[in-house]
């Protein structure tokens, strides 16, 4: 099958610089064992991942003028159109520090300030790719001067022009998007959590909360559980995907890769077993490496091989 052209928008892209360390320890100095800086941010992310993949892609948002260069130089590598408004000032550098134990602290910083004509500029570039890119992903938080209602707004008139729009956002810009009913969601657990205003203690009540989304208009509910599996929800059927247990090196990127590997599937036209399962497989992969990217095939393989899928009920839990 002809791979469909595919939009990846990231509003508040970054350079991620990440660190390795024994135990990060507050208050005092601490010692890097290996640092890496590189282009990202959650769109950049899928973008990579789609591209590496097979995929024909796009990519857009905002860029600082004073240093897009390894922007510019990932974009060129991925062999990715670029349609990123430049706008004065630097993109933002957010800070992520990986201890043995794996546990991450991301320090993220808010982003350049987007005033109203780079917005718009934004807005009608977005919309004249919509003929030639049925697919958009929209992913990440938002920058300085772009309003979680404006967000929302961005995603109706993408849908309303014909385009099926992913989203992976959270807390006011999820809330937003959702009213606008954009074909699939992935939250994880904890932002469904934050969205409904209460804990989720079993898989029924994440499905009760799922399929209030899907009333909404959203034919894709994706809701990601890390090691306990993917739930989803689609033509009021539930699907569940669990991969085996991975050696956990890194979270960074992990949700990114899912929602590459499920809009591939989308696109691609697969199968719901073949779709979910392929998603989450990729997922899991993720969290044993250093960096976004697909890994070798005999791995990828070897993780499908022992990542079930199961259709549940509507009374799981």
């Amino acid at each position: 099958m002809t791979a469909q052209r595919i939009l990846c928008v990231t509003l508040n892209p970054a350079l991620d610089l990440t660190g390795t360390l024994e135990q990060l320890s507050r208050g005092s100095v601490n010692l890097v064992d290996y640092a890496s800086l590189h282009a990202a941010g959650k769109g950049v992310n899928v973008a990579k991942v789609l591209a590496e993949l097979g995929a024909n892609v796009s990519v857009s948002g905002f860029l600082g003028l004073d240093n897009a260069s390894a922007f510019e130089e990932l974009f060129k590598q991925l062999e990715v159109e670029d349609h990123f408004i430049r706008v004065p000032g630097a993109t933002r550098t957010n800070v992520k520090l990986v201890e043995a134990s794996q546990q991450v602290t991301d320090v993220n910083f808010p982003g350049m300030p987007i005033d109203a004509q780079a917005l718009q500029a934004l807005e009608a570039k977005l919309l004249s790719l919509v003929d030639t890119h049925p697919w958009v992903v929209m992913a990440g938080s938002l920058p300085p001067g772009v309003s979680p209602a404006q967000f929302g707004q961005l995603v109706s008139k993408l849908k309303q022009a014909g385009a099926k729009v992913l989203v992976d956002s959270s807390r006011e810009a999820l809330t937003e998007a959702l009213q606008a009913g954009p074909y699939m969601v992935k939250p994880n657990q904890e932002e469904l959590e934050q969205w409904c205003g209460q804990p989720l203690e079993n898989i029924a009540a994440i499905q009760a909360q799922g399929e209030r989304l899907a009333a909404l208009g959203i034919a894709h509910v994706v809701i990601s559980r890390g090691e306990q599996g993917v739930l989803w929800l689609h033509q009021g059927n539930w699907y569940q995907a669990q991969p085996p247990l991975m050696q956990v090196v890194s979270t960074v990127g992990a949700g990114d890769t899912f929602v590459a590997g499920f809009c591939w599937g989308l696109s691609q036209g697969h199968v719901e077993a073949e779709q979910l399962r392929f998603a989450t497989a990729l997922s899991a992969l993720a969290v044993s490496q250093v960096g976004v990217g697909v890994p070798p095939q005999h791995k990828l393989q070897a993780t499908l091989d022992n990542t079930t899928f199961s259709k549940l009920s509507k009374t799981e839990g």
